[in-house]
């Protein structure tokens, strides 16, 4: 269960805002693990593939994400669109939607494929790679989450393709440096059990990676995490959320919120590039998709839970937003097997 991480509790707008995030993030049934321990010594060069694509069976789904984190040492990460960045020791790297990136430091000569060098680790489910030309060592722990977000709703979809939580950029959280120091502390020493301590601490590490990518971002920003911190928008996802099955309109929103019809549209068109009623249908087909994956009750119970007076609503609202029919949505879910891990041998 995700809860409302502390640091979100500073102002009462930002707390309701840490409310909304966890919220989103309870919905989406969060999940992770440490998949990867890579010992990389200069020079080297090595291609992490292409994770996630949306056109494959069961994408719909569920969605993984990838976490690296430099335990020590440096190195280039160069994305698929050919933009790179140097990573440093204590640095935190963020792929939404990961795409084929590589690693390198020093003339690596041809680049290896992080597939072909995989070997079976001591825990369930790790692997690791040792690699390179001997020189300095760069360490990185990688990690994924998992989630059954939509692929129309706003969490995974609004972030930049990569996100890089520094270690020498302002105040770094007590919080995030425990994590992350625990996080490498377990991976090392590989102890039975530990596998599902390590997947709570990358979820952790994702809400507070988020958190501080919130309060980071400029007034000028838009988007559904810049949304947050507009005390308007913040109190009208709020409302939907603590409400949804309400018939809501545009007025009573507005109403709730303590602003005007006017306002309440141009900051939703403004920030979120969405209407209002879009939020509250969006939010009602996640809450929609969660109930039919995890639960039986039937489309007719779900569809007066969340505010459709029938089924038939229901079902032309759902297959609208996602593309698929709630009840061919509810048979992918329920068949679908967990999500393979990011890294496989050969």
């Amino acid at each position: 269960m995700i809860e409302t991480p502390p640091s979100f509790a500073e102002t009462p707008d930002v707390d309701l805002g840490g409310q909304v995030l966890a919220d989103v993030l309870r919905s989406v049934r969060l999940s992770g693990a440490v998949y990867l321990n890579a010992s990389l010594t200069e020079p080297f060069g090595l291609i992490s593939p292409k994770h996630f694509d949306e056109h494959t069976p069961m994408a719909h789904l569920r969605h993984v994400s990838i976490f690296h984190l430099v335990a020590a040492g440096e190195c280039v990460v160069e994305l698929a669109d050919g933009q790179r960045y140097t990573i440093r020791e204590g640095d935190i790297m963020l792929m939404p939607f990961p795409d084929t990136h590589r690693f390198y430091r020093g003339d690596g000569g041809a680049m290896a494929s992080a597939q072909d060098l995989v070997r079976a680790g001591s825990l369930p489910g790790m692997w690791t790679i040792e690699h390179g030309g001997g020189g300095q060592e760069t360490r990185m722990v990688c990690g994924f989450i998992e989630s059954s977000e939509l692929l129309h709703s706003p969490v995974f979809r609004t972030l930049p393709q990569l996100l890089i939580d520094r270690a020498g950029e302002g105040r770094v959280s007590a919080l995030l440096t425990g994590m992350v120091r625990e996080i490498v502390t377990l991976t090392n020493e590989a102890i039975s059990g530990s596998e599902i301590m390590l997947g709570r601490l990358m979820e952790l590490l994702f809400v507070e990676v988020l958190r501080r990518y919130v309060s980071a971002l400029p007034p000028s920003a838009q988007g559904w995490f810049a949304a947050l911190n507009d005390p308007v928008l913040v109190r009208a996802m709020e409302q939907v959320h603590g409400n949804p099955a309400r018939r809501w309109t545009v007025d009573d929103l507005a109403r709730e919120c303590g602003t005007s019809r006017t306002v309440l549209a141009e900051r939703f068109n403004d920030v979120m590039g969405q209407a209002p009623i879009e939020y509250v249908t969006g939010w009602r087909m996640q809450l929609a998709a969660e109930r039919m994956r995890a639960g039986s009750d039937s489309l007719a119970v779900i569809a007066g839970d969340i505010g459709y007076e029938s089924e038939a609503a229901f079902n032309r609202a759902f297959k609208r937003v996602t593309g698929v029919a709630p009840g061919r949505w509810r048979e992918g879910a329920k068949s679908a097997r967990p999500y393979p891990k990011p890294m496989r041998r050969g």
